[in-house]
């Protein structure tokens, strides 16, 4: 079978279903795991999020958007040359990954039509039935239940450990800086499995943009910062930014010291990897409960003290590995 996976997640999914040497074609954003790398990158983005920050890369996807244009690039005789069997696609984000209105359009004049797959998971156990999609497209219906099983199972250990008399505190997660996004669709399910206290967004609800006081008044104990398509360098980049907002330091999280970056792969991408992140806000939630779920060089959390006796310019160098 041959196999075209244009979004990261359903990349790391086939991986995990030993079906990675079927793969023959990727997206630029596909990184994971290593051997995704020796893969023909078939759908490139045209905006380079690594060189550009928050607000430039809203404007220019704007930009591109309003022309008309899609902001991916899909080498269309690349594809009616290699006739691929399964294409992995999504619609949950024009702006994450290639959406599955423009793959249609770009297959459509394929001689031997490819199956084309399309993911929309808006929650966890709905990023499961993603898993089971692709394993039954792909002829790996047992692998794909026994991966969904043995997610799950981590999944019942998180809330096994977090039954009983114990305090939730109110938590929140952003997933965008400059302009600022709550996190949505699953971000609330691992945020209140995690064992936080979250009832400003339900899940399932999408990601959407938010009023800096909407945060100072919502006065999270906990701040997780998991930028979305953003590793820890540019978190490191973005946050000095909120350093320079009214009552940045009168929320609660931020006077104690419970604000973390975290790395986006663990929340961003909806593959197996997400427990993880549902592993990593249970440890950062309850630390108490929960030890050694974050993996290296993914979390990095402030010095309260540090921050105050520094500029906002240097508020990056006060976030230490976890």
């Amino acid at each position: 079978m041959k196999i075209c996976s244009l979004l990261p997640s359903g990349t790391e999914i086939l991986f995990a279903l030993g079906l990675g040497d079927q793969i023959i074609g990727i997206t630029d954003l596909c990184d994971y795991p290593e051997a995704t790398l020796n893969k023909r990158i078939v759908c490139r983005s045209k905006i380079d999020v690594n060189k550009l920050s928050s607000e430039q890369v809203d404007e220019a996807m704007h930009k591109i958007l309003e022309s008309g244009e899609s902001p991916y690039e899909l080498d269309s005789e690349w594809l009616s040359a290699n006739s691929p069997d399964v294409i992995l696609t999504q619609d949950l984000c024009y702006f994450c990954e290639i959406d599955a209105t423009t793959v249609q359009q770009h297959v459509h004049s394929i001689t031997d039509m490819p199956e084309i797959v399309i993911l929309h998971p808006k929650s966890l156990n709905e990023i499961f039935d993603s898993i089971l999609q692709v394993g039954a497209a792909c002829s790996q219906s047992t692998k794909a239940m026994n991966l969904v099983d043995e997610l799950k199972q981590r999944v019942q250990n998180i809330i096994d450990h977090l039954s009983g008399d114990i305090k939730f505190p109110r938590v929140f997660s952003l997933e965008g800086i400059n302009p600022l996004v709550i996190g949505g669709h699953w971000i609330p399910d691992l945020l209140q499995k995690g064992g936080g206290d979250q009832n400003l967004y339900p899940p399932g609800s999408p990601a959407r943009r938010l009023e800096w006081q909407e945060i100072v008044n919502y006065a999270p104990e906990k701040l997780f910062i998991d930028l979305c398509s953003s590793d820890l360098k540019r978190h490191q980049r973005e946050i000095p930014w909120l350093f320079d907002q009214p009552g940045w330091w009168d929320i609660p999280a931020v006077k104690s010291g419970e604000v973390y970056m975290i790395d986006h792969v663990y929340f961003s991408r909806p593959g197996p990897r997400i427990v993880i992140g549902l592993e990593i806000i249970a440890e950062l939630t309850h630390p108490s409960l929960f030890s050694g779920m974050v993996p290296p060089r993914t979390v990095m959390k402030i010095d309260p003290n540090e921050a105050l006796s520094s500029s906002g310019k240097n508020l990056a160098s006060c976030f230490h590995p976890y």
